[in-house]
């Protein structure tokens, strides 16, 4: 299951609800979805975690050649470019799946002049509701989790679109339960009980 879910790749499965992607080793295909995206971008790696490897590509940026050259390693590793997406600003939401059902949720809140919300990189959490698009995001992703027997996961979403989809080691647990929520631990275990009692 985690072999068929790479928390990159894994969205791009569900272009109803994610945002214009590309994934590319070529340098010049990628500056091309930048123009198109109106010439702002996110690059990633394919296995980052923790928001490393991730840059926020601007118009006009003297360095995007030599970034892209980085990150695709000369054009021998393969990238991820997504949409830049403002919200981010108002921060990146962590959606916990439990046998594909959304049950809690916790906003990632960019530091100052950060693009990356995550907890590694000063993100802070905020406390915030599972809403109706992330239902309809989770009614999408959630029944080819559960095919693959993935019963815990994590989606993150920003301004209402699915970026990731985090099968290894989601975050977010801890910090739903410190800021009031549900303590969703619960739910995971007595999923994973389930499961093996039923063979």
């Amino acid at each position: 299951s985690l072999r068929d879910a790479n928390e990159k790749l894994f969205a791009l499965r569900f272009p109803e609800v994610c945002p214009p992607a590309r994934v590319s080793r070529r340098i010049r295909e990628l500056l091309v979805f930048q123009e198109e995206m109106g010439g702002e971008m996110i690059v990633k790696p394919l296995d980052g975690a923790g928001g490393e490897g991730i840059f926020h590509l601007k118009p006009g940026d003297r360095n995007t050649s030599a970034i892209l050259e980085a990150a695709t390693g000369h054009e021998s590793r393969y990238i991820m470019a997504q949409r830049y997406l403002p919200e981010i600003r108002q921060g990146d939401k962590r959606v916990i799946l439990v046998e594909g059902e959304a049950l809690g949720a916790v906003l990632r809140v960019p530091a100052e002049g950060e693009s990356r919300a995550n907890f590694h990189v000063g993100g802070r959490a905020a406390a915030t509701e599972v809403d109706d698009r992330d239902r309809e995001i989770a009614a999408a992703v959630g029944p080819e989790l559960v095919r693959l027997g993935i019963v815990f996961a994590g989606i993150d979403v920003i301004g209402g679109w699915l970026t990731e989809v985090n099968v290894t080691s989601p975050t977010g647990l801890r910090e739903i339960a410190d800021l009031g929520g549900p303590r969703l631990e619960v739910d995971v275990l007595d999923a994973v009980e389930r499961r093996r009692n039923a063979g």
